[in-house]
């Protein structure tokens, strides 16, 4: 299937691509050598509760669009998905943002305790640059390309990243209370591995630099545009569509775009960020 497929909305497309995902994050499981049964039943139960399995259906397609041969690249989606999983995990613990629903179903922590939640979400992040930096992957690409996706990923996850903007969400010091500075938040916690994620195939494709430039302009501006919407979700929207309650943030005091521009401006914003391109 590509993006050229007549007669196929987005939306099938996107499900098309996600039901690929899914199956090849279970052959990857059902091979791999046996964890502790409890910490083993708590990854599986975070990391195949559903979810739009957003960052692996980006990094297929663009595969699909290089042209290249998606099966080599298969370690990557699933370990986009399992960064994302730990990602959640984390987030939903008591110190974070305590949530106690997450795609619909009691989050890690409620259901197996706190210690356990902590520990499945660190499996799935060490797990997922095992599997990338495994032999039978690496061979499919030259080897400075590997290095390069593994810092780029790493990167995207890390302080700088990922974690820098779960740190500005939960440190009360310093308030993303204006749009500059919320902007930055999202920015981090949610574009940065979005963003990675497109750009992490055309760096194992070795892939020209302004391909891979166009690829992260594109993933930050609709990673951006998908945390604004998800913001505005979260007042306007309803447990079934969310999987988690709605009106948590206000409920918690977060700092949003709804918040901090009111869902107008904010709806404005989304649609300005998401087709820049």
């Amino acid at each position: 299937m590509t993006l050229a497929t007549e007669g196929v909305s987005v939306a099938e497309f996107i499900e098309a691509q996600k039901v690929r995902i899914e199956s090849m994050m279970q052959r990857r499981f059902e091979k791999r050598p046996p964890w502790p049964p409890r910490l083993e039943e708590a990854v599986r139960y975070s990391l195949f509760a559903g979810g739009k399995r957003l960052r692996p259906v980006l990094a297929l397609t663009v595969v699909e669009l290089l042209g290249r041969d998606f099966t080599k690249f298969e370690n990557l989606f699933i370990a986009l998905e399992c960064i994302h999983t730990y990602s959640l995990i984390h987030d939903d613990l008591p110190s974070m943002d305590d949530d106690e629903l997450r795609r619909g179903q009691p989050t890690s922590h409620k259901k197996f305790g706190e210690a356990v939640a902590i520990l499945a979400g660190d499996a799935l992040l060490t797990y997922a640059f095992e599997i990338i930096s495994e032999e039978t992957f690496m061979k499919n690409f030259q080897e400075a390309n590997v290095v390069r996706c593994l810092n780029h990923i790493a990167a995207a996850s890390g302080a700088g990243g990922m974690v820098g903007g779960q740190f500005i969400d939960v440190n009360g010091g310093d308030k993303p209370d204006t749009e500059e500075r919320l902007r930055e938040m999202h920015s981090l916690k949610t574009a940065k591995l979005l963003a990675a994620s497109v750009t992490a195939p055309a760096i194992l494709a070795g892939s020209h630099g302004l391909i891979q430039q166009k690829l992260t302009d594109y993933g930050n501006s609709i990673g951006l545009a998908f945390q604004i919407l998800d913001d505005i979700l979260n007042v306007v929207g309803n447990e079934q569509e969310m999987g988690k309650s709605p009106g948590s943030d206000q409920q918690k005091g977060k700092w949003t775009y709804p918040r901090v521009v009111g869902v107008p401006v904010a709806m404005e914003r989304a649609w300005q960020i998401a087709f820049i391109f």
